[in-house]
């Protein structure tokens, strides 16, 4: 079994930064990618990005690039994403994944295992 831990939501104005940081323990998981997606209130949770095993792959949502960045350091198990110049539509729940099967990244259906997520809100 594999367990994700997200941290560094909170809550900020519009223009500024947060990292959030998800760290993975439990059973290894191979050549998987690593997703955040978020859920706003009402809404359907949705892609962010991913990153490749490697991180030499990284995709991201239209409305997000330029402005976040994934990274991940493998020796300490952690995904992070750097998010910049944050807006109010920003604000969801971020979750970490990884994903298990199916060849889109960016369908959430393809990702098994899931954090608990984090609270970003950003103020206007």
């Amino acid at each position: 079994q594999v367990q994700l831990v997200e941290s560094g939501g909170g809550l900020v104005q519009a223009g500024d930064s947060l990292r959030l940081s998800c760290v993975a323990s439990g059973r290894t998981v191979g050549n998987s990618f690593v997703g955040w997606f978020r859920q706003a209130p009402g809404k359907e949770r949705a892609f962010v990005a991913a990153i490749s095993w490697s991180g030499r792959i990284t995709s991201y949502e239209d409305s997000v690039k330029g402005r976040f960045t994934i990274s991940r350091d493998n020796a300490k198990n952690t995904v992070y994403l750097q998010m910049d110049s944050l807006k109010p539509e920003d604000t969801a729940v971020y979750y970490c994944a990884i994903q298990s099967g199916g060849p889109e990244i960016q369908d959430p259906r393809n990702y098994a295992y899931w954090g608990q997520g984090t609270q970003v809100t950003v103020s206007s």
